[in-house]
């Protein structure tokens, strides 16, 4: 591969090429271009400037290197890894890394190309080339440029989102949140939860347990201390009794605290709720006799943006579902018909609200199966391709009072409640459970039952 010209010079193909040779320049100039994309900087070493290829080879190599220590710390400890990638230094630290190896990959490739004198090429593997080099140049540039923007994005998402303050330890071995999906309209005083359920997780394997409160429960007790419960000591609706305009059901209690009695919750804003979701958080502890850590309140009107921002969701419909219109229940717009179907965000809001013909159970249901549909195709990579739409949704949907530093702990505890069936509580008549008049020490029980570990098989001696 090299030779010695009149002058004595040494010549090889890569630093000193043959450059009448459109053969060997077209050969070169692959090589170049193939080596400055699989290990960046190695081009400068051999056929340019190799103080800027040591730079970008040192780059490369501690990227590599650092990439190999965080999947193994991954493997062993990802709390650790998790509790970087989700606070706002770390994510900033990241984005900073990552615009620094975008405009380092930008400059070595730029200078890679005048390297490979293009014009000394076999004419037609010039555009070839050319465009090859800068399909890897957009691809690399563009990837770690767009790692950036989701890591400041995500750290406002956070910020937007979730709360500063202190975490709460698990009671009984697990964390128990209230999920509200809230619905405010035109027609309403203030929001008003049209779904409560309560989940508990194992805080070791993840198992999670949903328990589905109906929003007609009556006669519903507080926890001990609570500040609406010394109001309705014999539960809720207790001193004038259930009228006509349901104010003795659960989903009653939210609007009650928040527009009626606010006073009774003095710090509620300061610590990141606010009266309603104090007094459901009350309710919902005196129902299930479980200690409530945390809420996640989510407000169905931009529901549909977010399924909209994940790209829609598949939904596998068992029965046929009408849809009325808001001035007029016994008119249909249409119908959900029994089989597969992937539903935009209105649609899909539409399917878990609808009332026409059915029973608030059977919406229990379908609002069940539509968290679970949306969970499993939360995936990361979706989250990820779709982030920015994704994150704007979510800050318009989501509230709740789980701490930054809690983050890492669910994060990981979710990939392991993923993986396991989730078990399903709802209170219902099919349940034994009469909203009207329910046993909430029956309750209690079938619930403490529903959570109790599983017997282990004890072996034969």
């Amino acid at each position: 591969m090299t030779s010695v010209t009149n002058q004595g010079r040494v010549t090889d193909p890569i630093r000193h090429p043959n450059s009448g040779s459109a053969r060997i320049m077209t050969t070169r100039a692959w090589w170049l271009v193939v080596l400055n994309f699989v290990l960046p900087g190695s081009a400068q070493v051999l056929a340019g400037n190799r103080r800027l290829g040591r730079f970008g080879l040192g780059a490369t190599l501690t990227l590599i290197t650092t990439a190999i220590i965080v999947g193994v710390v991954y493997l062993l400890w990802p709390t650790v890894v998790l509790t970087v990638f989700t606070s706002t230094i770390g994510l900033w630290a990241a984005a900073a890394v990552l615009v620094f190896y975008a405009v380092t990959w930008l400059v070595l490739t730029l200078n890679t190309l005048s390297l490979i004198r293009l014009g000394r090429a076999a004419p037609g593997a010039r555009p070839i080339i050319a465009a090859f080099s800068t399909v890897l140049m957009l691809f690399v540039t563009g990837t770690a440029g767009y790692g950036a923007f989701v890591a400041t994005s995500a750290s406002g998402f956070l910020s937007s989102v979730f709360v500063a303050g202190p975490s709460e330890p698990p009671v009984d071995g697990r964390y128990n949140i209230l999920l509200l999906g809230g619905d405010a309209g035109a027609d309403r005083d203030g929001l008003r939860p049209d779904s409560m359920s309560v989940v508990s997780i194992d805080a070791t394997t993840g198992q999670a347990t949903t328990i589905s409160m109906p929003r007609n429960l009556e006669d519903v007790p507080f926890s001990t201390g609570s500040s609406l419960g010394a109001l309705y000591p014999e539960g809720y609706g207790s001193i004038n009794g259930c009228d006509v305009s349901g104010t003795c059901m659960l989903n009653s209690i939210f609007t009650e605290a928040e527009l009626k009695r606010p006073e009774y919750y003095p710090n509620a804003v300061a610590e990141g709720s606010s009266p309603g979701i104090q007094a459901t958080i009350e309710a919902a502890q005196g129902i299930t006799g479980l200690t409530i850590q945390y809420y996640v309140l989510i407000d169905m009107q931009g529901f549909s943006d977010l399924i909209d921002a994940l790209g829609g969701v598949d939904i596998d419909v068992q029965n046929r579902v009408p849809v009325h219109t808001d001035e007029y229940f016994n008119k249909v717009l249409f119908w959900f018909e029994p089989g597969m179907q992937h539903m935009d965000g209105y649609h899909a809001l539409w399917f878990a609200r609808s009332r026409h013909g059915t029973s608030d159970y059977d919406r229990m249901q379908r609002q069940t199966q539509m968290q679970e549909a949306l969970l499993a195709q939360a995936s990361p990579t979706n989250v990820l391709t779709k982030f920015q739409g994704v994150a704007a949704a979510s800050s318009r949907v989501v509230k709740t009072d789980v701490p930054k530093g809690m983050l890492p702990y669910f994060v990981n505890l979710a990939s392991k409640t993923k993986e396991l069936p989730v078990i399903s509580v709802p209170l219902i008549p099919a349940n034994g459970v009469d909203p009207e008049d329910p046993d909430y020490s029956a309750i209690r029980a079938m619930i403490a039952a529903a959570l109790a570990p599983a017997p282990t098989a004890t072996p034969a001696p």
